[in-house]
């Protein structure tokens, strides 16, 4: 049952923050801020120095593992899990879900195995097939930079049942497009930090995040 109710507090928020950082402090800090402005599922990626260390303090903080996802302040996961060493190691230091930038079966089986949602990345039918074969829930569209939002629609065409996540050149521009299209939740990654990153004031994150979560509700209206 957690499971379900992780990917339904997925669908209801709408927006995962893909958040990048040289630090494990610095990602932390992004984190708050995201949250603070609305985001209520962080992804940390794998690409962080010393990752598992953000996932650990923010799971403890935000998640608190075994906790009901529906009535935390936030659900922390894991991005950029390459493979099945690395997916468990970010469960057991409070992950409660996956992102993967491509299909990776053994990752997909051993999130499986544990009832954890994994969502790879796809850019092919094909792709998006032999995930729904492999039990997958939420497949990220990745990168979406690469499409426009009709091509949720093109999709759904032969695969009605797919549940489509773009990740990659979603702006506040184009969300409701995307939402309109068919999505079930965007990625945001370097455009909700970006001006944060470049100015140094941390505040800027929690303010493009409420536009995010903003414009996201719009579409869904």
């Amino acid at each position: 049952m957690k499971k379900i109710k992780l990917l339904q507090r997925i669908v209801d928020e709408g927006v995962v923050a893909v958040l990048r950082g040289e630090t494990p402090e610095q990602v932390v800090r992004m984190a708050q801020e995201a949250i603070r402005g609305g985001i209520k599922v962080i992804e940390v990626t794998m690409t962080v120095p010393f990752a598992l260390r953000a996932i650990e303090e923010l799971a403890k903080t935000y998640s608190r593992p075994g906790a009901d996802p529906s009535e935390c302040p936030a659900i922390i996961g894991a991005g950029t899990v390459l493979d099945p060493e690395t997916a468990r190691a970010a469960i057991l230091c409070g992950a409660e879900f996956v992102v993967s930038p491509s299909l990776q079966p053994q990752t997909v089986a051993l999130c499986n195995r544990y009832r954890v949602p994994v969502m790879p990345g796809a850019m092919t039918i094909q792709d998006i097939q032999t995930a729904l074969e492999l039990g997958v829930d939420i497949v990220k569209l990745f990168p979406g930079n690469l499409f426009d939002p009709s091509m949720i629609r093109t999709i759904k065409g032969p695969l009605p049942q797919a549940n489509l996540m773009p990740t990659g050149g979603v702006t506040l521009e184009n969300i409701g497009e995307w939402v309109k299209a068919g999505a079930v939740a965007v990625g945001i990654g370097s455009d909700l930090t970006a001006e944060a990153v470049k100015s140094g004031d941390d505040t800027r994150i929690a303010r493009k995040a409420a536009q995010y979560v903003e414009a996201f509700r719009a579409a869904k209206r």
